[in-house]
């Protein structure tokens, strides 16, 4: 659970089955370009899940705000999934995506409020030493939003479905940045 200055936000396991139409809504927005499934059917998302539920080394969940559904995480492992041959994984590295979803009513500071919320839940396992992303080299907002929580960019990559900017951020930095202090949280 975090706690911002918006809400609460809290993260479950996502149900490929009884989650796949809120997540086609989501997947299939104009606004989720980057996801790479604007063509998908239901049926084509159920799948999709179904896949990551059932890899070892990639999970995905849905993200609440004060208890309703508002955004996709994903995380995996680099040694295994997304990344292969692609960099030299360090011990602790684990990889993320997240998608916010399309909303009507856009609160001011919640993409940001989210990323970190996904931070504060891939750091509260003490192995995670490192969080790994891989955003499309065009995607200018999230390279920003990413920038803001403590990523840092170090090259590019080619990827088979994108050039994409291979960017890290440690504990030490996210924590430095976003300590509950940093972020006006009373502790």
């Amino acid at each position: 659970m975090s706690t911002t200055g918006i809400g609460t936000f809290t993260i479950r396991p996502l149900d490929p089955l009884k989650d796949a139409e809120l997540l086609h809504s989501w997947v299939t927005h104009p606004k989720a370009a980057y996801w790479m499934m604007q063509d998908a059917k239901l049926p084509d998302v159920e799948r999709e899940y179904m896949r990551i539920a059932a890899h070892e080394h990639h999970h995905a969940y849905i993200g609440l705000h004060d208890g309703r559904p508002a955004f996709l995480m994903e995380k995996y492992d680099p040694r295994y999934v997304e990344l292969v041959g692609l960099y030299d994984p360090e011990p602790g590295d684990v990889g993320m995506h997240f998608l916010v979803a399309p909303t009507d009513r856009p609160i001011h500071g919640f993409t940001r409020a989210v990323i970190t919320a996904v931070m504060d839940e891939l750091f509260a396992d003490p192995r995670t030493r490192r969080v790994v992303v891989e955003p499309d080299v065009s995607n200018k907002a999230v390279h920003a939003l990413n920038e803001a929580v403590g990523f840092v960019p170090v090259r590019e990559i080619d990827k088979p479905e994108k050039r994409a900017l291979l960017s890290f951020c440690t504990r030490e930095r996210f924590f430095k940045r976003h300590s509950p202090a940093a972020r006006g949280v009373a502790v």
